[in-house]
């Protein structure tokens, strides 16, 4: 029996139809968007726990991004390019951005890309990147997008998987201030990889100076102009064709390519627009994420294009110039829907709090955050400086959109601060026991779990390797066959989640099992700390034992080693007093910067395998490395 989330009795009854009868629910949902065939059979699931949604029917996402808004809004902004790198801003209505995309389709058309074949995105958050995705959608082509700026090594592992027949590229990316080049990390991978694509088309900024490699490489001005009258028709695709495959890391060193669909994604985009973000056409969307992970795939291009809204794709920081730009964008554009990340809230917090009022923000509606778990102390500090709702929601780059969350387009239902919310329509959440898979109750801690089906724009599968799939997610829970979260959480009497932390960041304190989250929430309570990491790590006498890194609001506080004593002893007394001695770290670290990658994500792997004086492990996406370095020190006291 399927648990259907309460607190809204409108919306219980349309989970719980969206559950009970697929079919029907997502019928509906299929006419948000346009089809060139229709379907014959809205789920195909005889081959558990592989799905096919909207089975024979035709459609295409570039088409329903950009083409089937032309008659009533191509003259009005689609796609808002901002860079306070570079400081520059371009507008692109949707018949530029059409235009636009019908070249850089001619382009790879022009180098033999074909239905199925592969294009491997490495670009900065610039124009031409969703030219790029739009076009390889637009003619059946396989888009993979790499984060820009990864290093060498894991670069080629990625083309070695994906196997693209054309790279697009560019001389480089800017990073506070900083010119990050691009080029020589592409060429060492493509020198290290043993897949070696056609082409490279490059994108010349003007950033950095780089190298040709004749024969291979292609000036992307150049063959713009070749195409400026381009006429490229869309490819319409069986629903089930391959819309991208997108890098997500795994427990081995072999990356993990989530692949996605067509028909399906779009019609969970649009829906989502519609259910959970409560966007409309003419309106402007603002996600401040990257083109590199889901977030951008799904809110920056595809789902805010789909329901006819403007965009803003913005390259730079939360604080550059000033912890005010990202407002400042907001009265600008006149953004009605924000999506950030709890890490860009919590960069805000260290700066003056005037800048949340300096600015007309009357038309944004909410701001949505999600990456991380959002902490109640962020949540309070951003709801009551902006006067705006503040909707958390929890998914994976696995699920393509929300799991959990508040659905306010079906019926306004309150948030609860430490929680993402509940169960979103087509998606049968549980909570299960993690050693015999049964089903718990409110308030008993497990983890989080789907039964499959799973809803339109969800995986299809690990990309190449279908057994992988099976294993890493369907297989964890014994004696169930239901997709692992591999997080645990915790589930209120009104139905509402809260996450706990990945399952394998659970620390087991001499038989107690504390979720790292739990421990963050208490520590980040106190009024002196901005942010906080807590690990796991190893020790003889109890197994394992919290050990805790946190920012200061103001580093002052400890300038000398008394201060810094009496601050730790504090903070864990608050700690004590909220979750229990049990739960108190063995030590609380005061450093200047958390080690994160460059999206935001805090590196809790390598942070405890430095406290446990093992190789921190893959650090190609460390956004500073001295952070690494500093918090190494501290350990070592």
């Amino acid at each position: 029996m399927s648990q259907t989330p309460s607190g809204g009795k409108a919306y219980a009854a349309f989970h719980r139809r969206s559950i009970e009868d697929r079919e029907g629910f997502w019928t509906e949902q299929a006419a948000l968007i346009d089809w060139h065939k229709p379907f014959e059979q809205v789920l195909q699931y005889d081959n558990p726990p592989f799905t096919r949604w909207f089975v024979g029917g035709q459609t295409n996402l570039c088409h329903n991004a950009v083409d089937r808004h032309l008659a009533a809004l191509g003259d009005q902004p689609a796609l808002i390019w901002v860079s306070t790198e570079v400081d520059q801003e371009k507008v692109y209505t949707f018949r530029q951005l059409h235009e636009e995309t019908m070249r850089m389709a001619a382009i790879l058309q022009a180098q033999g890309v074909q239905r199925g074949d592969r294009v491997l995105i490495y670009m900065p958050m610039i124009a031409e990147a969703a030219f790029a995705m739009l076009a390889c959608a637009r003619i059946g082509a396989i888009h993979s997008v790499v984060f820009g700026g990864f290093a060498s090594h894991s670069l080629a592992s990625r083309i070695d998987d994906a196997q693209p027949k054309v790279i697009i590229s560019a001389d480089a990316g800017a990073r506070v201030g900083k010119t990050i080049p691009y080029k020589p990390l592409l060429d060492e991978a493509i020198r290290l990889a043993a897949h070696k694509p056609g082409k490279v088309l490059l994108v010349d900024r003007g950033l950095a100076a780089m190298e040709r490699v004749p024969g291979r490489d292609l000036d992307y001005a150049a063959e713009r102009a070749r195409h400026l009258q381009a006429q490229v028709p869309v490819t319409w695709l069986e629903s089930n064709e391959i819309s991208y495959t997108l890098y997500t890391s795994g427990t081995t060193g072999k990356p993990k390519g989530v692949q996605r669909d067509v028909g399906g994604y779009a019609v969970a985009l649009a829906a989502s627009m519609k259910h959970i973000f409560c966007g409309n056409p003419g309106e402007t969307y603002f996600s401040s994420s990257d083109i590199g992970w889901v977030v951008g795939h799904s809110y920056i291009i595809y789902g805010p294009l789909i329901a006819g809204m403007a965009t803003i794709m913005y390259e730079g920081t939360p604080v550059r110039p000033d912890a005010g730009i990202l407002w400042q964008l907001v009265e600008r554009y006149k953004v009605t829907v924000m999506f950030s990340a709890p890490t860009a809230i919590r960069v805000l917090k260290k700066q003056d709090p005037s800048y949340l009022t300096r600015y007309d923000l009357s038309t944004l509606r909410a701001l949505f955050l999600a990456g991380e778990p959002l902490d109640e102390p962020t949540s309070e500090w951003i709801s009551k400086g902006l006067g705006k709702p503040i909707i958390d929601n929890y998914w994976q780059t696995e699920t393509g959109w929300p799991i959990l969350t508040i659905a306010a387009g079906v019926e306004p239902m309150a948030t609860r601060l430490g929680s993402p919310g509940v169960p979103m329509y087509g998606y049968d959440v549980r909570l299960l026991h993690e050693a015999t898979g049964e089903e718990l109750g409110s308030n008993e801690k497990g983890v989080v779990a789907i039964v499959p089906p799973l809803p339109p724009g969800c995986m299809q599968t690990v990309w190449g390797d279908d057994t992988r799939f099976v294993k890493t997610y369907f297989e964890s829970v014994p004696g169930k066959l239901v997709y692992s979260t591999f997080d645990w959480g915790v589930r209120d009497q009104d139905g509402y989640y809260f996450i706990l932390g990945r399952t394998d960041d659970v620390i087991n304190v001499a038989g107690h099992r504390l979720g790292t989250r739990e421990i963050e929430e208490s520590i980040s309570s106190h009024a002196a700390v901005a942010e906080v990491a807590v690990v796991g790590v190893a020790d003889q006498l109890k197994g394992q034992v919290a050990m805790a890194f946190a920012v200061l609001k103001d580093p002052a506080q400890i300038s000398d080693p008394q201060a810094r004593l009496k601050l730790e002893g504090e903070v864990m007394g608050v700690v004590d007093k909220q979750l229990g001695a049990v739960a108190r770290p063995a030590r609380v670290h005061f450093v200047n910067a958390l080690p994160k990658t460059r999206s935001g994500k805090v590196l809790r792997r390598s942070i405890q395998a430095v406290c446990e004086g093992r190789d921190p492990g893959d650090l190609t996406t460390i956004e500073d490395p001295v952070t690494l370095e500093q918090l190494r020190q501290v350990v070592k006291g």
